[in-house]
């Protein structure tokens, strides 16, 4: 049986095991092996958020673990902009800030701790990011403060970019997913990296699908949401505070 919400990892176990690893964190094409299609997903979500949002001044990275996204956004932007760098380990947000440095002339801070509690400015950020971390969080309520704090950080016009572990709704497709999953992972790693994967996705991570998030994103107010890429159980997906022109306004749940 899967480990109950309740039974999961806390904040300071999810923290030090990222504190152990900095340095596969910190490779650009191989940091997220365990993650399928993770340099296409990075590619993806940081080019939607250039077309989203093209002028970018600020930005934040959720979970920016050693800062590869960001980097990722730097060098594909060919700009300089703020760069606001959260993560539970702070070995992570170091190395990250050493890296985004090097990237831009803009100002680069890090957050260390829990971005639900973060103190941070509404409407501050053209773009946020987060890749390989909403799946820690919780409850439904958890997943709703979530997402409606995220949407009001960001400035009307900026967009929000994820890639990340999802389920599903229908449970033979997750059975057939999870099974292609362990299949990706055997034949990257072995039977063991197969098992030891499978063993702290249940104790750390608990995904919802990428419907049930692309809804919650319509629910707090965005207007526009779109799916860039899934395979297996993982996908990339995003979108838009406020509509785009031409399309009648809309009423923002989370802001009305």
């Amino acid at each position: 049986m899967p480990t109950p919400l309740h039974q999961k990892s806390t904040l300071a176990e999810i923290e030090q095991r990222f504190d152990q690893d900095v340095e596969r964190f910190s490779n650009l094409e191989t940091g997220q092996i365990a993650t399928i299609d993770a340099p296409l997903a990075m590619e993806l979500i940081t080019s939607a958020a250039m077309a989203a949002t093209p002028v970018i001044t600020k930005i934040l990275d959720i979970g920016c673990g050693a800062g590869n996204n960001t980097i990722k956004l730097l060098r594909s932007h060919g700009g300089n902009f703020d760069c606001d760098l959260n993560d539970l380990s702070m070995p992570m947000l170091t190395r990250a800030r050493q890296r985004v440095a090097q990237e831009t002339r803009g100002r680069v801070n890090i957050i260390y701790g829990d971005v639900r509690t973060a103190r941070l400015a509404d409407d501050d950020y053209d773009i946020i990011l987060a890749a390989a971390v909403l799946h820690h969080l919780r409850d439904e309520q958890d997943w709703t403060r979530t997402f409606t704090k995220i949407y009001r950080l960001l400035k009307p016009g900026g967009s929000f970019w994820v890639t990340d572990l999802v389920a599903h709704e229908i449970d033979q497709v997750q059975q057939l997913m999870w099974h292609r999953y362990g299949e990706y992972l055997e034949a990257t790693g072995g039977k063991d990296y197969r098992e030891r994967v499978f063993r702290y996705i249940d104790k750390e991570d608990s995904p919802r699908p990428v419907t049930f998030q692309l809804d919650l994103m319509r629910k707090v107010g965005f207007c526009s949401v779109d799916l860039l890429h899934k395979n297996s159980c993982f996908a990339a997906f995003g979108g838009i505070k406020g509509c785009p022109p031409g399309k009648p306004s809309c009423r923002h749940a989370a802001g009305s």
